[in-house]
């Protein structure tokens, strides 16, 4: 299934909790350790609103912006940012996200789903963007883990 049937199919649901990002949260930030990688790593519920933000020690201070952007494109366009990044990287029509005001094409953003519904987003930024989505997919799986 391609990214925009997917998105097409996906639906939101509650809000995430404050527990659960924190969860989510846990799991990225020690990928992150575990890698030495200094990243800032964003939160948002289904609603696009900011649950979580947190910036590690000597990040870089305009790591904050990106990983919110990230966290919030994924949502808002109901896919990881990644396949935002591809059409980018494709050329010719994907050209006009560049244009879209808040749209943040770089991988390290990644929807939350629980029982196949968005409840938020995770965005990472602070390393090169395919470790910033290692980090977030890291996140993720920790609340998908039984």
């Amino acid at each position: 299934m391609s990214y925009s049937t997917q998105a097409q199919t996906l639906t939101y649901g509650p809000v995430i909790s404050l527990e659960q990002a924190k969860k989510v949260f846990a799991a990225a930030e020690a990928e992150a350790k575990k890698n030495q990688w200094l990243m800032t790593i964003a939160i948002v519920d289904s609603g696009g609103n900011l649950v979580l933000l947190q910036r590690m020690d000597n990040a870089n201070i305009g790591t904050v912006e990106i990983a919110r952007g990230k966290a919030t494109t994924a949502n808002n366009f109901k896919r990881p940012t990644r396949s935002l990044e591809e059409a980018v990287e494709k050329g010719g029509i994907g050209l006009r996200l560049l244009a879209v005001p808040g749209v943040f094409p770089l991988e390290g953003g990644e929807l939350i789903l629980l029982d196949g519904k968005i409840i938020g987003a995770i965005g990472v930024s602070g390393a090169q963007s395919f470790q910033d989505g290692q980090v977030a997919k890291a996140g993720v799986a920790a609340l998908t883990a039984k």
